[in-house]
């Protein structure tokens, strides 16, 4: 014995991976059952998640006013809900309501709240068309897309780390497991290509897709700074919120919705 004291066992950069596998994978499993199920099922689960993610957001720009949370949260669950049957037209306007109902319900941060309320129901919106309209694939393929850049990312940055890619919003997030979040994402939309028959076309898809999921990523992360917190909520273990987990789709999504008609999605088909 050399009666040095014995020095803490520092925490590992690891220590997450277990509680990070095991709901990750819960929430793999729960969300390919709600897309292959699909119809009401899926709109269902949207419009749940959707009501989840507002009810976070809302938590963390006023937390001192319980009942904002609940109060917006449910609104946004019943818009959604109720927009995913009706036409577009009238769709619009209904998941754009509750981010003005905001103006009534929470007292500060408005914008924040007005803005990512919207941003969320559009997205969840986007999922849900997707899925109707195009079919099952269309929304696996986004969905592996979004979780190969999130894994990779995870895993690169982990293992090779390097310069920062955005340290004031986002100290963890390095180039190397951005770029890899990339590469993986072509490697996605190479293989469905093949697949589905919409060709190389869909490499580039893939990767746009991937960009966008790291912004709604970085968009997330902002919100956090701003109002000082670390994750949205601690409803998933190893993962945080609702938010902390679906912020890439809501990237994603949003930019299949807005440029996916423009740029002639689905490829080749």
């Amino acid at each position: 014995m050399s009666g040095e004291p014995t020095q803490p066992r520092p925490k590992r950069s690891w220590d997450d991976l277990g509680p990070r596998l095991a709901s990750g994978l819960t929430m793999v499993v729960l969300g390919l059952a709600m897309i292959w199920l699909g119809g009401h099922w899926f709109h269902v689960f949207a419009a749940l998640i959707a009501g989840g993610m507002v009810w976070e957001l809302v938590h963390m720009a006023v937390p001192n006013v319980s009942g904002a949370k609940w109060q917006m949260g449910g609104i946004a669950c019943l818009a959604m809900l109720l927009a995913v049957y009706l036409p577009v037209s009238a769709a619009l306007p209904l998941l754009l309501a509750p981010g003005m109902v905001a103006l009534s319900i929470v007292p500060h941060r408005r914008t924040i709240t007005i803005t990512f309320t919207a941003l969320i129901l559009l997205s969840a919106y986007g999922m849900v068309q997707l899925r109707d309209g195009y079919g099952m694939i269309w929304l696996l393929w986004l969905v592996v897309t979004v979780v190969v850049t999130d894994v990779l990312g995870y895993f690169a940055g982990r293992l090779i780390g390097g310069p920062k890619f955005w340290p004031r919003v986002s100290p963890k997030k390095t180039w190397a497991g951005t770029i890899a979040g990339w590469l993986g994402a072509g490697i996605v939309g190479l293989i469905f290509g093949l697949w589905t028959g919409a060709g190389m076309e869909l490499i580039g898809f893939s990767i746009a897709a991937s960009m966008a999921s790291q912004m709604g990523d970085m968009a997330e992360s902002a919100i956090k700074r701003k109002v000082g917190v670390k994750d949205s909520s601690s409803l998933i273990p190893g993962h945080g919120g609702l938010m902390d987990r679906f912020d890439g789709m809501l990237g994603a999504s949003l930019f299949l919705l807005l440029a996916g008609s423009v740029a002639g999605f689905p490829p080749g088909l």
